[in-house]
């Protein structure tokens, strides 16, 4: 059932960054503290305009915490991430965190679970929908194109395959080639997400992609 009373929504964010803070830094720059500010900040906006459906106790908890455990991209167990985060985030709820309403840690840990692209888990409630939209945001527009080149970066890929950058004549790989990775998962997700305001909001990261495309690819050309 959905919270309406936010009174006490300032002091859990500031215990939950608290927490991050004593973490020291995270080896992920992809999923840290920022991202999980961006997270949230993404998710309130969306619960607004879809008219303030979520209970956002649960809503705040599980943008702080969905990525808890992150495995790397290329980890064998990469899907069980959002598991492991699920789990993990409902002990530290029952045991660090005292005065947590028991009653919302299922909440909490369905929404963390779904939240996850490789986990393939359908998200049954409105925080869990709303979350997995607001966490795909960071995937597109101008912080997604940063990140695509980051993760490169951590696997060590190529930026482009030097023949074919756009894919037009070979199979896509977005293990070894930056590049691909756009058509491989980010320019399909906004017909993935659950609410009309991710919708909108992925089809305008998207377009930020495409006209990249476009001009990299003009680039490499050497069309000036």
């Amino acid at each position: 059932m959905q919270d309406r009373d936010h009174s006490n929504l300032p002091e859990w964010e500031k215990k939950f960054i608290a927490f991050w803070e004593s973490q020291g830094d995270l080896s992920d720059g992809s999923h840290d503290l920022g991202h999980f500010n961006r997270v949230w900040k993404a998710a309130q906006y969306i619960d607004q305009e879809e008219g303030n459906k979520a209970d956002r106790l649960v809503l705040l908890t599980s943008a702080y915490f969905h990525d808890l455990v992150s495995l790397p991209k290329d980890h064998p167990e990469r899907r069980e991430s959002s598991r492991m985060s699920a789990e993990k985030t409902a002990f530290l709820l029952k045991e660090r965190f005292t005065g947590f309403p028991p009653e919302k840690i299922e909440g909490v840990a369905h929404a963390i679970h779904a939240h996850s692209y490789t986990a393939g888990i359908p998200p049954r409630t409105p925080e869990a929908k709303i979350l997995q939209d607001a966490d795909r945001l960071e995937a597109i527009g101008a912080i997604g194109l940063a990140r695509v080149f980051y993760t490169a970066g951590q696997l060590d890929a190529r930026l482009f395959h030097p023949q074919d950058p756009l894919a037009k004549g070979r199979e896509l790989n977005d293990r070894l080639y930056a590049l691909d990775h756009f058509a491989v998962k980010l320019l399909k997700l906004p017909d993935l997400m659950n609410t009309t305001t991710g919708r909108r909001m992925a089809e305008e990261g998207a377009d930020y992609l495409r006209r990249f495309l476009q001009k990299i690819g003009r680039e490499i050309a050497g069309e000036y």
